[in-house]
């Protein structure tokens, strides 16, 4: 437990929850109690449907351990999708105060965007409609399906 400094350990009812900044990262552990100073600590992982995300969130803290360099976090979200997930967040807040869909559009893509005439044919109005479903989606419950891990077998229903 030497490698804690600065780090967070707080004991709870199932055990020990540690947050240890190591690497440039934040690794949250689970502990049933803390080992022994000087003692040897072992992994365990259980063979469930994470195993791979966890196999690979406990490779990245051996390295940050071995002081090498860390890959992607293993549920990090690539820079565009994390951008649509937030253009999609502010439609849906945008629609839950009332705004039409035209408003929603000069609102994220800017007025001059938007043409006066035939704008319920335009691109950007499907696009805000389709952003706005997303959003809803997404405060229904959907967002927890960004906290899983996507396997290529199995698809996620939420």
């Amino acid at each position: 437990m030497a490698k804690l400094a600065g780090g967070e350990l707080r004991h709870a009812p199932d055990g020990w929850h540690a947050i240890v900044p190591l690497g440039g990262a934040k690794h949250r552990l689970w502990l049933g109690e803390p080992p022994p100073s000087g003692s040897m600590v072992a992994v365990v992982l259980p063979f469930d449907g994470n195993f791979d995300m966890r196999l690979r969130a406990a490779h990245r803290f051996w390295r940050a351990l071995e002081q090498r360099p860390l890959r992607p976090p293993p549920l990090a979200l690539p820079m565009a999708t994390r951008h649509r997930l937030i253009v999609a967040l502010r439609a849906v807040d945008g629609w839950l105060a009332g705004n039409s869909y035209r408003d929603i559009a000069q609102g994220l893509f800017g007025s001059l965007r938007i043409p006066d005439r035939g704008c319920k044919t335009h691109d950007l109005r499907s696009r805000t409609i389709r952003l706005v479903k997303m959003g809803l989606r997404l405060t229904r419950g959907g967002y927890r399906a960004l906290l899983r891990h996507k396997r290529k077998d199995r698809r996620d229903a939420s």
